[in-house]
């Protein structure tokens, strides 16, 4: 018997679909009514470093009423020639692999499926297991050979699988190229706006205030000529008496 009943798996499913829907890295083709126990997307490699950069490769995941508390099941749509994909699209990945430490592998129980996992913590795996693949244990042991000792033979390879995937892109729809934002466009030059600010920072005072300034003064020195004038004469009587 499921330990959420199903509605409460539906209910975190829904919650982390919508936000991968915010993801450059993946695309859902359908809305977000579908079937929220079986997943249709698929995963975009963009990086220059990547064997399958460029790659637009289809996938599914199934998810069980159980989930979280179960992990899900993924599979690639399309063939890819990997160490770590079994013929069938399927992953070996720790990822997916029942919560628990397992001694027959030597998997600990942290590199496992747990609750606290969820879809994007796969999907982010398989992207880093596309670049960076585990040649110990290979799920494919022929690729892993070829990447071993063949590396320019398993590049090509991953070259004509990423443009097989190309034709499966939508029409109208634009593959990314970066993960990073677009910078800001930068605004030209407005010679009405500069003149504008120009004006706002003329900190003179207005011609009415240089004049009364200029009155201020002129009484200011008229008092003082009064002044000495008065001076000069106290003078000229004391020199009389």
């Amino acid at each position: 018997m499921s330990r959420t009943g199903g509605a409460g798996a539906k209910q975190r499913l829904m919650s982390e679909m919508k936000n991968l829907r915010n993801e450059k890295w993946i695309h859902f083709e359908d809305d977000e009514s579908g079937n929220l126990l079986k997943w249709r997307f698929a995963l975009m490699v963009i990086n220059s470093d990547s064997a399958f950069n460029g790659g637009y490769f289809k996938a599914e995941m199934v998810f069980t009423d159980d989930y979280p508390f179960s992990p899900p099941k993924f599979r690639f749509l399309i063939p890819i020639t990997h160490p770590n994909i079994y013929p069938d699209g399927q992953l070996c990945i720790s990822i997916l692999h029942k919560p628990g430490e397992d001694l027959m592998s030597g998997e600990a129980a942290s590199e496992r499926w747990s609750p606290l996992q969820g879809a994007e913590s796969v999907l982010r795996s398989v992207l880093l297991l596309l670049d960076d693949p585990e040649i110990s244990s290979p799920a494919n042991v022929d690729a892993g050979v070829m990447y071993r000792d063949r590396r320019s033979e398993y590049n090509d390879r991953a070259r004509a699988t990423v443009e097989k995937s190309k034709k499966d892109i939508p029409e109208g729809f634009e593959m990314p190229r970066s993960f990073e934002p677009a910078p800001p466009i930068k605004a030209e030059n407005d010679d009405d706006f500069w003149a504008e600010s120009d004006e706002e920072l003329d900190f003179g005072g207005s011609d009415t205030g240089d004049e009364d300034e200029d009155q201020d003064m002129g009484d200011f020195e008229d008092e003082g000529d009064e002044e000495e004038h008065d001076g000069s004469e106290e003078e000229d009587g004391e020199d009389d008496a």
